[in-house]
């Protein structure tokens, strides 16, 4: 279990009150009585409405009153000064396995997400063959290399005792403190079908109706619909595209379909344009698949920077041909610069640099040789900065890096300098410089690259993308590259920026668009707003204060492996289906959260 989750898992029960009124005998009944009272809090209710100040009164896990507060309750506290919002909804998160050792899928529940997304990307822990006890292994591998998951902790922090999507939800049932929904990866169904053919192969005709009869058992079960990945970044454990990526349209098309069989069902796609721009074909291909769905279809992740001022037109001219074929396709853009660190000692974004991974991917000895020749680093650079490279040309400009931990004399000192600034006193160019340092430490040098578009002209552009109806806040990857990027406080930080920093939004469209948005386009019932009869997911915050401490790395996963963790900075309390998970930063010990499971938790979104 996570460092910051050793509080004993203890789920927080109350005893139903009885309901006010006259009994059919007219002898007037008890009046009932609140769980919880917040009271004189600035209630910024996820609408979008303006703050006002109320109490606001918690009921058998849902919100029942909103105002002044006068009925009984058994406890209660003071919120003046504090804004009370809905609890965060995280549309991209990666938490599949995480939960099972962090049911507070920490550190995102201590910055206020309440409703987590996962089963992103086309990767899900289920199904699994019970014929191939094997795929469970590959499973894991894959994860441990296309999502950052370390692989000791999917061994050892998992049971691993599912077959069926279903048995997957169930295994998570009752012990987890957020809410939770699943899309179910189209890797998995195609592997559960296939087996090792799966990578490389077409389905006959009979296979692909046995992957859709699988999709429509995931959903009958509750899985939110269906995911899918075509990027070119995404390999397996063995270094093979993963199974997805052989796809064909006719595929992905009947997969579509069965999704639009299903209520309160979604698709969540990744192409490789995702990174950069995306072709015709795949433009085509999106709006195919929400039209053919009749269901809204979410990509991840819209990179906003004015030095590329072509790339979002070209991206949302998705949702617009979607929009014209009768679906809707929705991008996901973080409103924060997400921190990260890297390596060229493991894996991490700079391979996937077009021709990089192959020699970052050289035993360390021969990796030091062959970066220490020098036309092997121009060669290098010269793919780095060409077209092809996408968006990973925003982290060739290495004298802007800064250099973190360090583990040899020869770099004593070297922490948190520049490494332009290093360049210089050496008469060596960023890159020589940068790769000097880091075979000192065997590679193992933790490097810092430090954003190209934090820039006024980069935030003014967000600022208008964030207004366009196709656009959503969130990418976080939280639960996946657990050791080089730390997304999942964007809500925090967001917010903190809106109250005391650049303040692109006031803060109570910067609410909306942390709950409500997400909420509407998951169909999710009775969440993401302060309303009476809501689930009473909800979070109380500074906002003198509220903020997202600095990335640093724990060693806290089963087995000890590194994580990066951050800090909630003034968030007062968090309740997920009205009972407390959070209090100062601190998990309670209870697990009140649910398995969201499509048509039940969630009704069907319109794409028009």
């Amino acid at each position: 279990m996570a460092g910051r989750a050793h509080a004993a898992v203890a789920a927080h029960r109350y005893s139903p009150a009885p309901l006010q009124g006259v009994d059919r005998h007219g002898v007037e009944e008890e009046a009932p009585m609140l769980d919880h009272v917040i009271r004189g809090a600035t209630v910024v209710d996820g609408t979008g409405a303006p703050a006002r100040t109320a109490d606001v009164g918690i009921r058998d896990g849902r919100i029942a009153a909103i105002g002044s507060v006068t009925e009984e309750s058994r406890t209660s506290e003071d919120a003046a000064g504090l804004v009370l919002a809905p609890g965060f909804v995280d549309p991209h998160t990666h938490y599949d396995a995480q939960l099972f050792w962090d049911p507070y899928a920490t550190p995102s529940l201590n910055h206020g997400v309440t409703t987590v997304a996962a089963g992103n990307c086309g990767f899900t822990l289920a199904p699994l063959n019970p014929a191939r006890p094997e795929d469970a292994d590959y499973t894991r591998r894959m994860m441990s290399k296309v999502e950052g998951m370390s692989l000791v902790a999917l061994e050892e922090g998992a049971p691993w005792s599912w077959h069926s999507f279903g048995e997957y939800l169930d295994a998570l049932e009752g012990r987890i403190a957020v809410n939770a929904g699943f899309m179910v990866g189209h890797c998995a169904l195609r592997r559960y079908v296939m087996g090792p053919e799966a990578v490389g192969g077409q389905p006959s005709a009979e296979q692909l109706a046995r992957i859709v009869r699988l999709l429509h058992e995931a959903m009958d079960a509750g899985a939110w619909g269906f995911s899918t990945t075509q990027s070119s970044t995404h390999s397996d454990g063995d270094g093979r595209p993963v199974a997805s990526r052989h796809a064909r349209p006719e595929e992905l098309l009947a997969l579509s379909r069965a999704v639009g069989e299903h209520e309160g069902t979604q698709i969540e796609a990744i192409v490789a344009g995702c990174l950069d721009r995306f072709s015709d074909a795949e433009i085509d291909l999106l709006a195919e698949m929400s039209a053919t769905a009749g269901r809204p279809l979410n990509w991840n992740v819209l990179t906003v920077d004015a030095a590329v001022p072509q790339r979002v037109p070209r991206q949302l001219s998705a949702s617009e041909r979607a929009r014209k074929a009768g679906g809707r396709v929705v991008a996901l853009t973080m409103p924060i610069l997400t921190p990260m660190n890297m390596s060229l000692g493991t894996f991490c974004a700079l391979n996937l640099i077009p021709g990089w991974g192959e020699i970052l991917g050289l035993p360390v000895p021969e990796r030091i040789g062959r970066l220490r020749d020098a036309d092997v680093r121009a060669e290098m650079l010269r793919r780095a900065d060409s077209e092809e490279a996408g968006v990973f040309r925003r982290l060739t400009n290495f004298g802007r890096y800064v250099i973190g931990d360090t583990y040899s004399a020869a770099n004593e000192g070297l922490t948190g300098r520049v490494v332009r600034d290093i360049a210089a006193e050496r008469g060596l160019d960023p890159f020589a410089c940068l790769v000097e340092i880091c075979a000192h430490d065997d590679l193992r040098t933790v490097l810092w690259p430090m954003p190209t578009d934090n820039d006024p002209a980069s935030w003014a552009l967000r600022a208008e993308t964030w207004q366009h109806e196709d656009v959503l806040l969130g990418g976080s990857d939280a639960g996946a590259h657990l050791d080089r990027m730390c997304g999942a406080p964007y809500t925090t930080r967001f917010l903190g920026d809106c109250l005391r920093g650049r303040k692109l939004v006031g803060l109570e469209r910067a609410v909306r668009m942390l709950t409500d948005d997400p909420a509407r386009l998951f169909g999710l019932r009775e969440r993401g707003r302060i309303q009476e009869g809501f689930h009473a997911d909800l979070v109380l915050f500074d906002p003198e204060r509220i903020d997202a401490g600095k990335a640093t790395l724990v060693h806290d996963l089963p087995g000890d492996g590194p994580r990066l963790d951050s800090k909630a900075i003034g968030v007062r309390a968090v309740w997920v289906n009205g009972v407390a998970t959070i209090r100062d930063d601190v998990v309670t010990g209870a697990v009140p959260g649910r398995v969201l499971r499509s048509g039940r938790d969630t009704r069907t979104v319109s794409t028009t």
